[in-house]
C-alpha cells in the first residue's frame, strides 16, 4: 500500500456529535451559506415567535437589526421554559438551544399546530453563531443564558473574552408576574457564512407582513440600526386575514371581489407514541381566499400553519386540481364562447387558463406536518391533498352557483377564463400552422405539377385554371424553364379563411409546396424554386374571380413575391378575327371597335369583319395557347403589384357577395345600392 492510501477500518468512521453536524453540513439545514442561508436563521426565530402568536399567547413580534451585524427577535409570548430538564439535568432553555430535535412541537405537547416539527430551529441558529444570548421573562423575573461558540455560560461584559462557562441561568431583574416573553439575539459566524451575506430588511418586512395575514391578532415591527441604514421603523397589523393578503397581492383592475372559504377534514397517520408506532387522527383546517384580476400573471401563495411554502406541496396540488375541476364542471359548463370549441373537444380549461390573472392564498393548519427538507419550503403530508381538494371544490362550487357570489362577478370570471381557453387554443393552432407552413418547403412535390428542368431566376411557375387547359399548356411550354401547375376549382378565399383553413386547402398547399419557400411569416424569398409566378385564367368573370383568389392568396401568404415584382398575370385575348391571312386578337370591346374601324378604312364593310369571342383556355389548341400565353415573344404579361393584391382582396369579398351562397348578404347589397341604378337601362 502506498503512502498516499488510507486504511478503511473502524477508525475511519467519523461521528458528528450535536451541533457539530450542523456546522459540518450547513446546507442540509439552511440551504447554503450565502444571504439566503443567513435569512433562514432569522426565519427560524421569527417562526418560533409567530407560533406563540398563532397559539394565542403573543400579540407582538419585533425584529431588530443591530449595528454589529447581530439580529434580535422579540415576542411577548409565554417565554421559553426555564425549569430543569429531567433527562438532561440542565434548564429546558439550554436544551432548546443545544440539542437537535428538541422543542415543544412534538407529540401534541405545547403546540397543536406550529411552523414545523423538526425541532432544530433554535439549535441551528446557535450552531452557526459565534455568540447568542437569550432573555426570558417568566415567573416574575428576567432570566438570561448566553452561548459562546455553542458553549453555555454568561458574558460579564461586552467583550467576547469576558465569558464564564456554566449552566446556571442569571436573573437580572424582578418584573411583574403577568409579564412574559422571549428575546433572542445572535451574531452570525462569518467563518461559516460568506462575507457578503446579509439580512435583507425588505424581505424581513415582507415575511412579517405575511405572518400578520396568517395571525390577524399579531402586531409586528422591524427596526434597522445598521450603519448607513435609512429604513424607517416598520409596523404592521392585519385584521382581515387571508382576504387582506389577497387584496395586498392584487395588482391591476379586479375582475371579482375576494372569495373566501374554509373547511375541516381529518386523516389518520402512524406516529411514534411512547416508542411505539400508533395510529392517531389528525384534524386539518383549510382556509382559502382568492380573486381574479385583469392581466395574465398568477400569484398563488401557500402556507402550512404559519410557514410560507414557496415550493408548494400536497396542499397546493389539491388546490390546483380542485380549482381546475370546479371551473370546468360548474363555471364554464355550457359557456356560449366555448360552443365552437366543444365540437372538437377543445373547450376544457387547463390549469394555466384557470390561473390566468389569479391571486390566491391558501393555508392549512394541522399538527406535525411533514416537510420535504429542513428548509420547510414544500409540504409532504400525502393526506392533505384530498382534504384541500374537497374543501376548495365545495366552497367554490357554492360561490359559482346561483345564490352564491354576485352574478356580475361570476359572469366576469367566466368570461375571462373562457377568453383564456380561446386564446390558448388559437395560439396552439397558430403554432401548428406555422410549423406546417415552415415544413411545406420540404414535403414532396404535388403529383399534378409538371416541373421544369432548371430552377433559377429565369424559371416560372404557371398556374393554369383547370385540367383541360393543363394538357395544351404542358405541350406548348418550354420545359426547360416553365413548370405547369393546374388548379382544380376555386382556391380558398385567403382574405376570409383562417390560417388552418388555408393550409388545409389542397390547391393552396400545392402552390406553397411547389414554390418550396414556406408560407405566411415563414415564407423565405431566398428559397423559392421559381423566379416568378404567372397566373393564367380565362378572360371571363369566373377567370377573373379565380385570378383574384390566387392573387389574394399570394398577397396574404407569399407577399415577398409581390413586393419583388415576381408575380404576373397572362392576358389571353377576348376576341379574334382573321382578315386575309392575318389573325388579329384584341383584349377588350374598346380595342375591338378601334381595330374594326381601322380595318374598314378602305372598301371593307364592318359587317364583313367577323369577330369571334375567344375560346376558353381549355378549348385552345397548343399553338393558340403558346401564342397568347406561353411564348415570351408573343404573349402579353401584366406585372402585379402590392396595390393589385390589396384590390384583389377587396374584389374577392365582392365576388363572395354577388356570386356566393349567402343570399341575405347579396339582397342587402342590392337594396343598399339600388339608388345607383340607372332606371333607363332596365328592360322592364
Amino acid at each position: 500500500m502506498s503512502a498516499t492510501e488510507t486504511t478503511y477500518d473502524a477508525a475511519a468512521i467519523e461521528t458528528l456529535e450535536g451541533l457539530e453536524a450542523v456546522r459540518k453540513r450547513p446546507g442540509m439545514y439552511i440551504g447554503g451559506t450565502g444571504s439566503a442561508g443567513l435569512m433562514h436563521l432569522v426565519w427560524e426565530l421569527i417562526d418560533n415567535a409567530v407560533d406563540e402568536a398563532a397559539a394565542g399567547h403573543a400579540t407582538k413580534v419585533e425584529v431588530i437589526l443591530h449595528r454589529n451585524k447581530s439580529v434580535e427577535v422579540r415576542d411577548n409570548g409565554r417565554g421559553i421554559p426555564i425549569d430543569r430538564h429531567a433527562k438532561r439535568k440542565v434548564s429546558a432553555l439550554e436544551v432548546v438551544f443545544t440539542e437537535l430535535h428538541a422543542g415543544g412541537k412534538f407529540g401534541g405537547g405545547a403546540y397543536s399546530a406550529s411552523g414545523g416539527l423538526h425541532g432544530v430551529g433554535a439549535s441551528v441558529v446557535n450552531a452557526l453563531a459565534t455568540r447568542l444570548t437569550v432573555e426570558v421573562d417568566r415567573d416574575g423575573a428576567t432570566h438570561v443564558l448566553s452561548f459562546k461558540e455553542r458553549v453555555a455560560g454568561q458574558f460579564n461584559g461586552a467583550s467576547m473574552s469576558d465569558f464564564e462557562k456554566g449552566h446556571q441561568l442569571r436573573t437580572t431583574k424582578r418584573i411583574s408576574k403577568n409579564k412574559t416573553g422571549t428575546r433572542v439575539r445572535f451574531w452570525p459566524d462569518y467563518e461559516i457564512f460568506k462575507e457578503q451575506a446579509e439580512v435583507d430588511y425588505e424581505e424581513v418586512c415582507d415575511r412579517l407582513t405575511q405572518a400578520c395575514f396568517l395571525v390577524p391578532t399579531m402586531r409586528v415591527s422591524v427596526i434597522d440600526k445598521r450603519p448607513g441604514a435609512t429604513n424607517e421603523e416598520f409596523t404592521f397589523q392585519s385584521r382581515g386575514g387571508l382576504a387582506d393578503l389577497v387584496e395586498h397581492l392584487s395588482v391591476g383592475e379586479a375582475v371579482s371581489g375576494v372569495i373566501s372559504g374554509n373547511g375541516i377534514g381529518s386523516f389518520v397517520e402512524k406516529v411514534p407514541v411512547n416508542k411505539k408506532m400508533t395510529e392517531v387522527t389528525r384534524e386539518c383546517v383549510v382556509d382559502l381566499a382568492l380573486r381574479w384580476v385583469d392581466g395574465y400573471n398568477t400569484k398563488v401563495v401557500s402556507f402550512v400553519n404559519t410557514i410560507p411554502t414557496s415550493a408548494g406541496g400536497t396542499h397546493l396540488a389539491g388546490f390546483d386540481k380542485a380549482l381546475t375541476r370546479v371551473v370546468n364542471n360548474v363555471l364554464l359548463n355550457g359557456h356560449h364562447k366555448l360552443a365552437k370549441l366543444a365540437k372538437n373537444n377543445q373547450h376544457k380549461a387547463a390549469k394555466d387558463d384557470v390561473q390566468e390573472g389569479l391571486v390566491a392564498a391558501l393555508k392549512v393548519t394541522f399538527p406535525e406536518p411533514q416537510f420535504r427538507g429542513q428548509t420547510k419550503q414544500e409540504l409532504g403530508t400525502p393526506a392533505i391533498d384530498g382534504i384541500v381538494s374537497r374543501v376548495v371544490y365545495e366552497q367554490l362550487k357554492e360561490w359559482f352557483e346561483p345564490g352564491g357570489g354576485p352574478r356580475t362577478h361570476v359572469k366576469a370570471i367566466a368570461d375571462k377564463l373562457a377568453n383564456a381557453v380561446q386564446n390558448r387554443v388559437a395560439s396552439k393552432t397558430l403554432l401548428e400552422n406555422q410549423r406546417k407552413a415552415a415544413s411545406l418547403g420540404t414535403t414532396p412535390m404535388p403529383q399534378k405539377l409538371a416541373d421544369c428542368r432548371v430552377h433559377n431566376q429565369d424559371s416560372e411557375l404557371i398556374l393554369v385554371e383547370g385540367d383541360s387547359a393543363a394538357g395544351p399548356a404542358k405541350r406548348g411550354r418550354n420545359s426547360e424553364t416553365m413548370a405547369i401547375l393546374p388548379l382544380r376549382g376555386k382556391v380558398v378565399n385567403a382574405h376570409k379563411a383562417s390560417d388552418k383553413q388555408v393550409l388545409d386547402n389542397a390547391e393552396a398547399r400545392a402552390l406553397f409546396t411547389a414554390m418550396g419557400a414556406g408560407a405566411g411569416s415563414k415564407f423565405n424569398l431566398d428559397d423559392v424554386r421559381y423566379g416568378r409566378i404567372v397566373i393564367l385564367c380565362d378572360a371571363d368573370v369566373d377567370g377573373s374571380h379565380i385570378r383574384c383568389l390566387l392573387l389574394t392568396l399570394i398577397y396574404k401568404y407569399m407577399r415577398p413575391m409581390l413586393e419583388a415584382g415576381r408575380v404576373f398575370a397572362a392576358q389571353p385575348p377576348l376576341f379574334t378575327t382573321k382578315v386575309g391571312e392575318v389573325i388579329y386578337r384584341v383584349y377588350s370591346e374598346e380595342e375591338k371597335e378601334a381595330l374594326t374601324a381601322r380595318l374598314c378604312k378602305g372598301n371593307r364593310r364592318p359587317e364583313n369583319v367577323k369577330w369571334q369571342r375567344f375560346k376558353g383556355l381549355g378549348e385552345m389548341n397548343v399553338e393558340e395557347l403558346r401564342h397568347c400565353a406561353l411564348d415570351p415573344a408573343t404573349r402579353t404579361l401584366r406585372r402585379l403589384t402590392m396595390k393589385d393584391g390589396a384590390q384583389a382582396a377587396a374584389a374577392t369579398e365582392m365576388f363572395e357577395v354577388l356570386m356566393g351562397t349567402d343570399v341575405s348578404s347579396r339582397r342587402d347589397f342590392l337594396v343598399r345600392n339600388s339608388a345607383l341604378v340607372d332606371r333607363a337601362t332596365l328592360d322592364i
